[in-house]
């Protein structure tokens, strides 16, 4: 599990940590990296922002999108970073499940993402 927890969150934090330009620590958000980057004056040229803005939102639909037992499950296990028993016991289902869940939502996010030209 660990292994493969590690695999899917660096296939998707790795293209939006590039997306924001910031340094590799352990400690880092993407998502909160690029808030605060949005509403900074960074020296980033306007169309690479919007650009950044964009996809960001592109991936914010299609996460929506996802069915919510998906949804919950993926955000628990790779934005939240909790293991697959925590996020059984938040879901309140079981451990199989979870990765039941995680693993369609990765494929449906990638199919998703990939018909709007965006690939990880």
């Amino acid at each position: 599990d660990f292994f493969r927890r590690q695999k899917v969150r660096s296939l998707w934090t790795t293209p939006m940590s590039s997306l924001s330009g910031a340094d590799d620590s352990d400690e880092h958000d993407p998502l909160e990296t690029l808030e605060v980057e949005s509403n900074s004056n960074s020296h980033k040229a306007p169309a690479d922002q919007l650009q950044q803005a964009q996809t960001i939102e592109i991936i914010e639909k299609a996460l929506h999108k996802l069915p919510q037992r998906q949804r919950q499950a993926f955000l628990l296990r790779y934005w939240e970073e909790m293991d697959v028993a925590e996020a059984a016991a938040v879901m309140g289902c079981s451990e199989g499940s979870v990765k039941t869940h995680c693993s369609r939502a990765t494929h449906a996010l990638a199919v998703l993402l990939k018909d709007k030209g965006i690939s990880l």
